[in-house]
């Protein structure tokens, strides 16, 4: 597991890398329990909670957004069309009453998200057939990775 991991995170994002790595991996985990006792008298926590809860969480959102971009950039795409549409309707029933768009520049921008939201959508489906292609190399990479005892994992 250790050779097959690319260590592109520092502190408390470590572990959260840790766990998405073996989770892509199909890797095999478990909780050891360990002993739990009060810090020693005189030491301070390196924990900052604000800090290092946002680098976390910043972490996983660009993950998930390497190891599923058709669900983030697809969502991403929908939120667009969304928008686009909400803002587009009202032009729309405008010009079907009076044949007028009294509005242009807002209709140009209910085009230009439209357009970003299907770009959005065909990025998320290359992106995604890239991420599958990477995730399925990386697989059998472990895979060929002798273990510790010189067995091949199965």
């Amino acid at each position: 597991f250790a050779k097959s991991f690319p260590v592109l995170s520092s502190g408390f994002e470590i572990e959260t890398e840790l766990s998405v790595h073996a989770l892509d991996l199909r890797i095999p985990a478990a909780e050891v329990p360990l002993p739990y006792a009060p810090r020693p008298e005189g030491s301070t926590s390196k924990l900052r909670t604000y800090r290092d809860g946002a680098r976390i969480l910043w972490l996983i959102m660009k993950l998930y957004r390497s190891l599923n971009p058709l669900r983030f950039y697809g969502s991403v795409g929908l939120l667009l069309a969304i928008c686009s549409g909400l803002l587009g309707l009202p032009l729309l029933v405008t010009w079907l009453e009076t044949g007028l768009v009294p509005r242009l520049p807002t209709a140009v921008l209910c085009m230009g998200l439209m357009q970003i939201a299907v770009l959005c959508g065909f990025l998320g489906i290359v992106l995604n057939s890239i991420s599958k292609a990477r995730r399925e190399a990386r697989r059998m990479r472990f895979l060929d990775i002798a273990s510790v005892g010189g067995q091949r994992d199965t």
